[in-house]
């Protein structure tokens, strides 16, 4: 089916505010579980169930993870406690599978300061907030468990859990530093209604340990809003301004100087700022507040940026019951690439770029790209690509428990040209390296398998471009290289090394002689025939003067081998040391010839 819909817009908001936290407490436990299980000898595929377990505030240890839904194989890194920062008796209930109401917090260095980052619900009931001194924390609740922050950690998880999103809409967004926004226009029905999809999205991310607050509006700031004072609001279009209205500005997410200024001024809700003229906010509070308030009052939207391009087509296929054998999953991608060819082939199209995603159903999700010299539009084509793909990974694709889901997107197309094919030899010869070339690409990578192409440049090692097979094959075969000369030596070695080989030289002939022996790779070379010298220039316009003159010469040694050398720079004019005396040359062996 087309990516492309003309429904009205809808976006759904989702706001972890307790993310730093919740990633540490999700990864001790899962760590307490799996140490667990493995003292007691809990067989593998248990004690994988039981690393999925939410952290204590949200459920016992010791009860089952749910598998169907969630985010709990997500990859999260361990923030371990700081040290003499936390409370020993707290991280031992952890460790014993007890669960605690013991505050924890993160913090972080701002200004030379020490302050909180994140807190739990504990820490709520405390009486702590975000931006608290660590000092007057502990002051407060001398029993406090400390962590480090780590923004990587968090924008990681963040991240994984963007891409578990990708299950509901292909176009997700993050909205720094802990939130989401993901476009469901068009695609709610599919979930039951936007009611149902925002429940499912809530109980998932919750059961897995996430505070997490959601709403849905036909505009990102609208929703983004709500979510801050009003989880779980979905507002109809035009009905912005009085679900926004009784909120506090601060949930506008503005500039704490503009929140402030407002306050001072009597406004305090998003309502007594809106029933001002616009033009009196702009003169007070700037243009790109009055724009933020508009965006807020359903008065216009900014795009949101997914964090992938959309595709071109995509097809996907949903199961009751999780798959994970390999003949299900290698069935379903057939199916999967006859739909997709048969969406392509009704507009003339074909696949350049295909993508394979599986999403699991602890919540990981796996993507596997290919790609093509030529347009694909045959499904037995793609299968092929893909089971080389699969093939080849370094890391095998683990089902887990199960997919869910599996989706293939061709995320770039082209118009399929037709070409005569029953009498043009040419046109088959072509397809078939083509095919070849893809294959290879798709087992070994696409940078792998390259092609070269005349440059116009006298310098050796760039009078060639590298680039990749699949994409200038044609190029490549209508390439005019420079002829031969008949009866002539070829002037250019068969294999020039990337990087010139340093070689010892006792003496040469000078200013600009060839040398009489050398010495490369601790092997001795005598020379008996010499060609040369052939002197080349460096691009002085691009090298600023720094590199220096070459005199190549092809030699022959005794025993028949013939070599590519050349001497570093002039001698007298090019090679004076500090003092302006001459030094000796630097040579170097560039290629071999046959």
């Amino acid at each position: 089916m087309s990516a492309n819909s003309v429904n009205r817009r809808r976006i759904l908001s989702l706001w972890l505010p307790r993310l730093p936290i919740d990633r540490i407490k999700r990864k001790l436990v899962q760590s307490v579980s799996q140490a667990n299980a493995h003292e007691v000898d809990i067989p593998s595929s248990e004690a994988s169930t039981l690393a999925g377990l939410s952290p204590p505030l949200r459920g016992r240890v010791g009860e089952r993870g749910i598998t169907d839904t969630g985010v709990c194989g997500l990859p999260l890194s361990l923030t371990l406690p700081r040290k003499g920062g936390g409370n020993p008796s707290a991280h031992s209930s952890l460790t014993n599978g007890a669960s605690s109401d013991l505050p924890s917090v993160v913090v972080a260095k701002d200004r030379n300061a020490i302050l909180l980052h994140a807190i739990d619900e504990a820490a709520v009931r405390a009486g702590l907030s975000i931006g608290l001194p660590l000092a007057n924390a502990r002051a407060i609740c001398p029993e406090l468990t400390v962590y480090d922050a780590d923004p990587a950690a968090d924008l990681k998880t963040l991240n994984d859990i963007a891409d578990w999103c990708d299950r509901f809409t292909p176009l997700v967004a993050l909205d720094p530093p802990y939130g989401l926004f993901l476009d469901i226009t068009g695609c709610a029905h599919l979930f039951g209604g936007e009611r149902a999809l925002l429940q499912i999205v809530i109980n998932a991310l919750s059961r897995r340990g996430f505070a997490v607050s959601a709403a849905i509006a036909g505009t990102s700031i609208a929703a983004r809003t709500l979510t801050r004072y009003a989880s779980g609001q979905i507002i109809a279009d035009g009905a912005e301004v009085e679900a926004v209205g009784p909120l506090p500005v601060s949930a506008l997410g503005a500039d704490p100087a503009v929140t402030t200024g407002l306050r001072r001024a009597g406004l305090k809700t998003i309502g007594d700022v809106a029933s001002r003229a616009p033009h009196e906010i702009s003169a007070r509070f700037g243009a790109d507040f009055t724009t933020l308030l508009g965006h807020a009052l359903g008065q216009g939207d900014a795009p949101i940026s997914p964090r992938k391009p959309l595709p071109d087509y995509i097809v996907e296929k949903r199961f009751p019951e999780p798959i994970a054998t390999d003949t299900v999953i290698a069935l379903t991608l057939s199916s999967l690439a006859k739909t997709l060819v048969a969406a392509m082939d009704k507009q003339g199209k074909g696949a350049r770029q295909l993508e394979a995603s599986f999403f699991r159903t602890d919540g990981a999700v796996r993507a596997i790209m290919v790609e093509t010299g030529r347009p694909v539009t045959r499904p037995e084509m793609i299968d092929r690509l893909f089971r080389e793909r699969l093939d080849a990974l370094n890391d095998p694709l683990d089902p887990g428990f199960g997919f869910d889901l599996i989706r293939l997107a061709a995320g770039r197309t082209e118009i399929v040209v037709q070409q005569q094919r029953d009498l043009d030899t040419t046109v088959h010869d072509n397809d078939e390296i083509s095919a070849l070339i893809d294959r290879i690409a798709a087992r070994i990578g696409g940078k792998r398998v390259v092609v070269h192409l005349p440059l116009e440049s006298h310098i050796p090692e760039r009078a060639a471009l590298v680039l990749p097979a699949q994409h200038h094959l044609a190029a490549a075969s209508a390439a005019a290289w420079p002829d031969r000369v008949a009866g002539e030596p070829p002037l250019r070695p068969l294999r020039l090394f990337e990087r010139p080989e340093p070689i010892k030289v006792p003496f040469a002939s000078v200013p600009d002689g060839p040398p009489h022996q050398f010495t490369w790779r601790r092997a001795l070379h005598a020379v008996v025939r010499v060609e040369g010298p052939e002197r080349i220039a460096m691009e002085w316009w691009k090298q600023d003067g720094a590199a220096l003159t070459r005199d190549y010469f092809r030699v022959e040694d005794a025993e028949g081998q013939r070599f590519w050398i050349f001497r570093d720079g002039l001698y007298e004019s090019e090679l004076r040391d500090e003092a302006g005396e001459p030094v000796p040359a630097n040579w170097y062996v560039h290629g071999l010839f046959a």
